[in-house]
């Protein structure tokens, strides 16, 4: 029976922990000023809600432990040999059998009851008012807004710490490796559910402030959601051990107005709007060059050098792929190269991006192949 009522204790001790790590996390990730000593509320209702289940155990453990060392400090000061106390000879006692079965059976219920009702709150998905498909890759964040009328705003969000920073060339700032180029954006006072899934490895999308925590595995969709009660910048990380770049893969969620958000969102639908006309136009040899470049930088920099020299990746200065066949460069570009750190790009940039990148690099670092790619070319090229 003792046994039966240890394993439910652990097994509602481990409920209760799952709940309470969706607020639980550094301060460097939180959004708020938050107690460098307990954990923090957020800024949605779930999040007080775990918080104040938080609490809840916490004191439950304090009188536990008050209660078992004052009994344990009591027994050791007047029942001690000195004194001439003579312990009690006893094998068994049905009153302490039922005490120490009946109490931990209180403690759990007593635990038990809060726990499940936050654990229903977490887990309540109904009635969002608005869906985004959360996709994990090496090592970045791709986030698509559902909507009904197929218009769906789509955009990869990387880390924008300087390499300056990264490796201490610079004095780092203070969301150093917390920082992004596109932050995700939804509406103050919106429940917004996130479909979380992943491209390669097991990630995690984190964000304390919203009580949000959802592992992002490959081949499944998982769901959470959150409703932002005030408006401000939240930030988290991947909470997986997602590979050697996972410090790199931080999460921004940029909380705004109603109306400040329907306007980013019709901002970026004509974004995507322009890209599809951008589609059907042949550029010269210098807009692929200066549009090339800034795909470069944001893309491609980290892994091959500012200069093309290699690092992580390949060198492309001189390299057998970007001074080779033009077929093979844009199947590497689109395709990546299974087994190793390079990614398949073609579904992370537009045709637009991959046709000025692949031209730049065919171009630039002293390769001067004189080559030129159109999007037309990609999107061929895909096609076939």
């Amino acid at each position: 029976m003792q046994g039966a009522i240890n394993r439910a204790f652990i097994q509602g001790a481990a409920a209760v922990s799952s709940a309470l790590a969706l607020s639980a996390g550094p301060v460097q990730a939180a959004g708020n000023n938050t107690s460098s000593v307990n954990m923090s509320p957020g800024v949605t209702a779930v999040g007080q809600s775990i918080f104040d289940l938080h609490m809840i155990i916490l004191w439950i453990c304090v009188v536990i432990g008050v209660a078992v060392f004052a009994v344990m400090f009591y027994s050791i000061i007047y029942h001690r040999k000195s004194r001439g106390v003579v312990p009690a000879q006893f094998h068994e006692s049905t009153k302490v059998e039922i005490a120490w079965t009946v109490v931990p059976f209180l403690i759990l219920i007593g635990m038990a009851v809060p726990a499940t009702s936050t654990l229903l709150e977490i887990y309540d998905f109904e009635d969002a008012e608005m869906d985004i498909l959360v996709t994990g890759y090496q090592w970045k964040w791709k986030y698509e807004y559902l909507t009904e009328d197929g218009e769906n705003v789509t955009f990869f969000s990387n880390l924008q710490t300087p390499q300056s920073e990264i490796y201490n060339s610079a004095d780092k700032n203070e969301n150093y490796l917390l920082e992004v180029d596109e932050p995700l954006v939804i509406p103050v006072n919106t429940k917004v559910r996130f479909l979380v899934t992943a491209n390669d490895v097991i990630h995690a999308w984190w964000v304390p402030e919203l009580a949000v925590k959802k592992d992002a595995v490959p081949g499944f969709i998982n769901e959470t959601w959150t409703l932002a009660t005030e408006e401000g910048i939240y930030r988290g990380q991947c909470a997986e051990l997602c590979g050697k770049d996972h410090g790199f893969m931080p999460i921004v969620v940029k909380v705004v107005s109603q109306e400040e958000f329907a306007q980013w969102q019709g901002d970026k639908q004509k974004e995507a709007a322009q890209v599809r006309e951008l589609m059907a136009q042949t550029f010269t040899m210098d807009e692929l060059m200066e549009r090339g470049k800034a795909v470069y930088a944001r893309a491609c920099l980290a892994c091959h050098g500012a200069n093309g020299e290699g690092g992580v990746g390949n060198a492309i200065a001189g390299s057998a792929v970007a001074t080779g066949e033009l077929g093979q460069h844009l199947n590497i570009g689109i395709n990546g190269v299974p087994g190793s750190a390079m990614q398949a790009f073609g579904g992370q940039i537009n045709d637009v991006e991959m046709a000025a990148v692949i031209t730049y690099q065919r171009n630039a670092f002293g390769n001067n192949m004189g080559d030129m790619v159109q999007p037309i070319d990609v999107f061929n090229y895909k096609k076939g």
